[in-house]
């Protein structure tokens, strides 16, 4: 199979879960708070939109191969202080964020591939 099929493929994957948790964050940002100050988090009445808004855009991002590089990275950090933070004892939880974080960092490397915007700016500026 072509390689930029499969990045395309693995974006998408990858950006479901973001988009998902991104919209229900927001979609529930009473129960998303008093989760954050269960955990001790700071300002739980503003971190869910925060939070909620990062996974959606940044999720939305990666999915349309727009600015894939930077949303991969931040989306890696994000899988690493999410697995210490939010799953603290969850060893599943917290193996999946690191696989999810790994993912994000290939991503980062090979970019957006052909089937993304990334490569259209590109294509327009040269």
């Amino acid at each position: 199979m072509n390689a930029n099929v499969l990045i395309l493929i693995g974006r998408i994957l990858l950006s479901i879960d973001f988009i998902y948790a991104g919209f229900g964050k927001l979609s529930n940002v009473a129960g998303t708070g008093g989760y954050f100050a269960s955990l001790g988090l700071p300002a739980p009445e503003i971190l869910p939109w925060l939070v909620g808004g990062f996974e959606l855009l940044a999720g939305i991002a990666i999915l349309v191969g727009f600015q894939t590089r930077i949303a991969a990275i931040l989306l890696a950090a994000f899988c690493i202080a999410t697995a210490f933070i939010g799953h603290a004892g969850d060893v599943t939880a917290i193996l999946k964020n690191f696989a999810l974080a790994g993912g994000f960092v290939v991503l980062a490397g090979a970019g957006a591939g052909a089937y993304g915007l990334d490569r259209q700016a590109r294509e327009r500026r040269y």
